[in-house]
């Protein structure tokens, strides 16, 4: 009996220190997102403060506002852009770092490095950008024109040569937007995987060298197959982070995601809807409700086709 007064004792003790998580949690994460799914059934905008409910409105207004499905279209472009590169680039980086039989020293430092920029703020990197390619005196700029290399312009028939304005190209402004998102994130994922790699037995790489394996061998049927769930995770978590994406095409461009629209993400939009102009709280909600809809369809999606099949046989063998 004695025991078990202590137990209670401690389980008293544990809901007290767990009680401010779910008090800041309750706040900040619980009450936000309950208040936006009865938002979005509303038509609450500009400085009212009464509204009154409307049902599904505003999101049958979604299903056929070709504007959202512009937006969604422009980040999972952007964010494709950005991707396939920073997987392809820190797995090979990962696979480098880890190899046994080159043994390198540098590892350590190397990955600080790397991650560094995941540190800095979206904002101060996209301001950063924003002026190394401004027009027409931006650093970038400047140095193509030392090397002599010039826009050309038709103008009054005759062709003129003048800086690059990058923020009105579509594909400058996409490929701007994708590398500052590779550049603050690969890190990231370049220690996710080599922390994966890391956790593979040794003995598994050793016997391979013993039975004649080089190293491509041992990469293509040691560590890709064993690196699988990590790499589920990486696609994942970059697909849900990518469907967020907002400081960085928001500062980078006029706010409203120019030229053409082609740089507006979903994040941006909503913003738009918003805060600027009518300030449609009630549709904005109805937008993010929409998103968290579409990324968690994917995401089920993603680990639906993509998970190992054989483990997925080895358990309803066993059941």
């Amino acid at each position: 009996m004695a025991a078990l007064g202590n137990e209670k004792r401690i389980n008293r003790w544990g809901y007290f220190f767990v009680l401010p998580f779910v008090v800041v949690y309750g706040l900040f994460n619980l009450y936000p997102t309950v208040y936006t799914l009865l938002l979005s059934f509303t038509d609450l905008k500009g400085l009212r403060v009464d509204f009154s409910f409307v049902g599904g409105a505003n999101f049958l207004r979604l299903v056929t506002d070709k504007f959202f499905w512009g937006a969604v279209g422009n980040t999972f472009i952007i964010w494709g852009i950005n991707f396939f590169p920073q997987l392809g680039i820190a797995l090979l980086l990962a696979i480098w770092l880890s190899d046994i039989r080159l043994n390198l020293k540098v590892k350590g430092p190397f990955r600080a490095v790397v991650y560094m920029p995941n540190l800095l703020t979206a904002a101060s990197v996209a301001m950063l950008y924003r002026s190394l390619f401004a027009y027409p005196v931006g650093p970038v700029n400047q140095f193509l024109q030392s090397l002599g290399i010039y826009a050309e312009t038709l103008r009054d028939g005759a062709m003129v040569k003048e800086a690059f304005n990058f923020f009105r190209s579509v594909a400058a402004s996409r490929g701007i937007v994708a590398f500052i998102q590779w550049w603050m994130w690969y890190g990231q994922t370049l220690i996710l995987l080599m922390a994966g790699i890391t956790s593979i037995p040794e003995s598994l790489f050793e016997a391979a060298v013993v039975d004649g394996a080089n190293s491509r061998q041992t990469t293509w049927h040691i560590t890709l197959p064993l690196l699988r769930p990590i790499m589920l995770y990486v696609l994942v978590t970059s697909m849900i982070g990518g469907m967020q994406m907002l400081e960085v095409p928001f500062l980078l461009t006029d706010m409203r995601g120019s030229p053409d629209f082609k740089i507006r993400t979903t994040n941006v939009y909503l913003y738009n809807v918003a805060f600027q102009g009518v300030n449609d709280y009630s549709y904005a909600a109805a937008i993010s409700i929409g998103l968290f809809l579409i990324t968690l369809v994917l995401a089920l999606f993603i680990f639906f086709f993509l998970q190992d099949r054989s483990d997925l046989k080895k358990n309803r063998g066993r059941a």
